[in-house]
């Protein structure tokens, strides 16, 4: 894309920007709204793949987001992302082989303004392509959705998983800011409408890398208090009983998948 482009959101900006794009190419300096869609965007596309230089800050709260970073997580795995931390102010732009465009936000549209001056796109890519080379890497320690999704079915079992991604569907964010429902509480109250055991769980999520087991522990024991969740002891053959998982509200035990996150917010709102 070589030419300017004007669009009703950044999201459909970047999908007009990058069509046609293929190879690597720098987007500089992006806001959260833009750093969301290009996520979102890369994941449904295959030709292209961004080395992104953003401010420290801004990466880490949009990556809060546990829809938003593992998704970028398998992104990076797969080679089709890098996240690097900015560390001079800059305007938006994206740079490709044969463009630079500088993209605008007016509130009600976004604007790419672009040129294909030869000798100014190519300054443009040596000049990020050695800041690259000195910028810090992002570390990013969500784990890769599709990490995710296959050990919780090889390690739970494959109706869990389904119900974990049916939850997770239904919700526009999912923040570990302790107060809404992260990917700790998910996962504990789809293991209860499974009837599935703590120890199992917080086992899994401290392996895949979701979080600790004692963090499995202390939001297990706030949903209790909420009355989101109850337990049954387990009797086993050596040492204490294990704790069973169950809905501890008849509207969750009465809530399909789709509707479990928005019952469970209000729960714990109320």
């Amino acid at each position: 894309m070589s030419s300017n482009v004007l669009e009703s959101n950044v999201e459909s900006l970047l999908v007009s920007a990058l069509e046609g794009v293929d190879g690597t190419v720098y987007l500089v300096n992006p806001d959260a709204e833009t750093f969301e869609a290009l996520v979102d965007g890369l994941d449904e596309s295959d030709d292209v793949s961004v080395r992104l230089f953003g401010d420290e800050r801004m990466l880490k709260d949009v990556l809060d987001d546990f829809i938003v970073g593992s998704t970028a997580a398998d992104l990076m795995d797969a080679g089709r992302l890098e996240l690097r931390a900015l560390d001079e102010p800059s305007n938006t732009l994206l740079v490709t082989s044969e463009c630079v465009m500088a993209i605008v936000d007016t509130g009600s549209e976004v604007a790419g303004l672009a040129t294909d001056d030869t000798d100014f796109v190519d300054s443009a890519n040596e000049q990020y392509a050695a800041a690259w080379e000195d910028a810090e890497q992002f570390n990013l320690r969500t784990p890769a959705i599709s990490r995710v999704r296959q050990s919780l079915s090889d390690d739970i079992g494959s109706d869990v998983a389904e119900d974990f991604d049916t939850v997770l569907a239904s919700m526009e964010t999912a923040r570990g800011d302790g107060e809404g429902l992260d990917e700790v509480t998910i996962s504990l109250l789809v293991a209860a409408k499974n009837e599935e055991l703590l120890y199992d769980i917080s086992k899994w999520g401290e392996d895949v890398g979701i979080a600790s087991k004692a963090t499995f522990s202390r939001t297990k024991t706030r949903l209790e208090e909420l009355g989101l969740i109850d337990t049954e002891k387990v009797p086993i053959d050596v040492g204490r009983p294990r704790l069973r998982l169950v809905l501890g509200d008849d509207r969750l035990r009465g809530a399909d998948n789709g509707e479990l996150a928005n019952v469970a917010q209000s729960l714990m709102a109320s």
